[in-house]
Parts: structure tokens; C-alpha cells; sequence
């Protein structure tokens, strides 16, 4: 479902990407080429900060938003998602948040208030926030990190460890291609 705020603003979203019909996209969010939005997901920009501002929620092209993620923000505060980055199912992003290129966040994973770097993958049931988390580095499953101080203490992991986050990535970019041609058979 699609709908405006209540300040009036609509969401934006390419003629190439696809929407499932039970997700809700309200309000001020741009949703690039390709990107792919499952079941269930809520990505809401509506609330503004005390002067009536509002960033929007960007979610970059070849995205994978899957089912029952969730993406807000907090008093107009932005939120960017780069190309190509999968979230997955029941993740939280809440802004305000930037997250790069290439990035993958596991199942039921939390990111919160931070700057997550391009190719970093938050592996499931993960909490992040409050932090800057550099360019391609892992945080395993079940981590919390509430600081950037915490992140010295998070080892890191070899590629076969990475290879699930990679292949589900990579299976999920033509999602928004196939569901399209899809809605066209009705």
C-alpha cells in the first residue's frame, strides 16, 4: 500500500522496482531502480522534527528489502540505504541511519542511529547502534554493539564465514525482475 503522510507527502517509488502489495510505503521515501520490497515490510517517513522538517528514507537501487522489515526515523531524521544491500526478514533499520553499498543485515537484526560502511554485514539476531561501523567489517550473530568502542572487541571473520550474507545478496537483487513479470501475468 502506498499513502501520503500526514504532512503530504508521497513516496516515490521507480517504474522497475516492486512493491508487494501487503507491504506499506508511507510518506517521504524514495525507492530506487530494481529494488525489491517483500511482504509485510512498513517503510514509514512521517514523523518531522519541531519545525515541521522531514529528511526521507532512501533506498538505493537493487535493494532487497525482505519480509516484515521495518524502516523508520525518528523526529525528520534521514535514512539512506545504498545499492545492492540486503535486509533481511524482520530486520529494524531506524534511522537516523546511513547504510552503505553491498551491505548485508541478517534476520532480526537491529540497526539503530549509526553509519554502517559499504560491503559490512550484520549477521542475524544482531543489535547495532550508536556506532560507525567501518567498510567491510562482520559483525557475527547475536552481537550487540552500542559504541564504536565496542567494536575493538568484535573478531573478525574469514570469507567462508561471510559466504551465506554474499550468496543471499546476490540470489536477491533479481527478486524486484522476476515479481514484476509476475504482476504482469494477472
Amino acid at each position: 500500500m502506498i499513502r501520503r503522510n500526514p504532512r503530504g507527502d508521497w513516496p516515490r517509488v521507480a517504474e522497475s522496482a516492486f512493491v508487494d502489495p501487503t507491504a506499506i510505503i508511507c510518506g517521504l521515501v524514495i525507492i530506487e531502480d530494481d529494488v525489491f520490497v517483500g511482504p509485510y515490510a512498513v517503510i514509514r517517513a512521517d514523523e518531522t522534527d519541531e519545525a515541521g522538517n522531514l529528511e526521507p528514507i532512501r533506498i538505493g537501487k537493487g535493494t532487497n528489502i525482505q519480509d516484515g522489515v521495518v524502516i523508520h526515523s525518528k523526529s525528520g531524521e534521514p535514512v539512506t540505504i545504498g545499492s545492492n544491500t540486503s535486509i533481511a526478514h524482520r530486520s529494524i533499520i531506524h534511522g537516523p541511519c546511513t547504510i552503505g553499498d553491498e551491505v548485508f543485515v541478517g534476520f532480526n537484526s537491529v540497526v539503530f542511529n549509526c553509519t554502517v560502511g559499504n560491503g559490512a554485514a550484520i549477521r542475524h539476531n544482531s543489535v547495532v547502534e550508536g556506532c560507525h561501523l567501518p567498510a567491510g567489517f562482520h559483525v557475527p550473530s547475536t552481537t550487540t554493539v552500542h559504541s564504536d568502542s565496542d567494536l575493538a572487541g568484535i573478531p573478525q571473520v574469514t570469507i567462508d564465514v561471510t559466504a551465506f550474507s554474499e550468496h543471499v545478496a546476490r540470489t536477491n537483487v533479481g527478486h524486484a525482475r522476476d515479481y514484476r513479470k509476475l504482476r504482469n501475468d494477472f
